[in-house]
């Protein structure tokens, strides 16, 4: 199960799990794009869902139709995730609380109806994609932070809960900068464009953290090579950090280009801008083994 499965993260783990030959469950938003997503996992059993984590009840619907179709459920992957820019009294309200209404209260939801179905089995494993940013804060992004410092809190004490339960398995994937549309399709109440600060990793980075802890699940895995200096400088020196993260911040964080206050696809799929990756960093496999590494190759030869 993949809930988030139309882009970035998630869309590479379907990939991802397609590649091992795993039957799928594929859920998010936007049809057509579950439809592409689809096309991309054709050498496994695929099941398309569509679902909004936000909906009541969508996430038992989504349940009992991967358990009508294939008997059971082994993997539960959760990485649907919005995104809000502005400063704290400037993001409306309403933004705000669907932000977290979908990273925190969609994630708690896969999690509960994920639970229920594997305390009745016996067994079985659940992902969760966290943030760096559950551990560490940045201005203008307060919804999100909010939601995955939330995460952190509740996957930490349901891992408490579960220690009677050791065949169920509770995960956390927390990446740093990942190259995901997630930055463009965000709501945007700042007038920059946002951006993922370097080092970027790729979403395929992220989907085989995933992926290997279906094989050998951990507590919790950061992805990025600058998570934990962040968090020891976030820890250790609170004051030169708050000093220098706002900054830092403007500057590599968002974007010059400009833009006037927008909702993104917080409220409602945005299909033409899901993809794998945002675009923030090349693709080195597409240069590698694309029409410009095959002629590198032939030149070379």
């Amino acid at each position: 199960m993949i809930v988030g499965a139309s882009s970035g993260i998630g869309r590479a783990t379907a990939r991802a799990f397609a590649e091992r030959g795993d039957r799928l469950v594929l859920a998010a938003r936007a049809t057509t794009t579950l439809a592409e997503v689809r096309a991309e996992c054709a050498d496994v059993d695929v099941l398309t869902v569509p679902t909004d984590v936000t909906e009541p009840d969508a996430l038992d619907a989504l349940a009992g139709a991967a358990i009508d179709r294939f008997g059971r459920i082994d993997v539960w992957v959760h990485t649907a995730a919005v995104m809000a820019y502005g400063r704290f009294d400037e993001l409306p309200e309403r933004v705000f609380d669907q932000v977290v209404r979908t990273d925190l209260l969609g994630a708690a939801g896969s999690l509960r109806v994920a639970l229920r179905h594997f305390r009745a089995n016996g067994a079985g494993t659940v992902i969760l994609t966290g943030s760096v940013l559950g551990h560490i804060t940045a201005p203008y992004m307060s919804a999100y932070v909010a939601s995955k410092w939330g995460l952190q809190g509740l996957v930490r004490t349901v891992q408490q809960e579960l220690r009677d339960s050791p065949a169920i398995r509770l995960c956390l994937v927390n990446p740093g900068s990942v190259d995901t549309p997630v930055y463009q399709q965000a709501a945007n109440y700042l007038g920059r464009i946002g951006r993922p600060p370097p080092p970027v990793a790729g979403p395929q980075r992220v989907a085989r953290a995933i992926v290997n802890c279906v094989d050998r699940p951990h507590r919790e895995v950061s992805v990025g090579r600058l998570n934990v200096v962040l968090r020891a400088g976030f820890t250790v020196l609170p004051g030169v950090y708050d000093v220098l993260v706002g900054p830092l911040m403007r500057a590599v964080g968002l974007s010059g280009r400009s833009v006037a206050a927008h909702d993104g696809s917080v409220f409602a799929a945005n299909p033409s801008g899901e993809a794998v990756r945002g675009g923030h960093v090349p693709d080195l496999r597409k240069l590698l083994f694309g029409p410009v590494g095959a002629a590198l190759r032939r030149r070379f030869d």
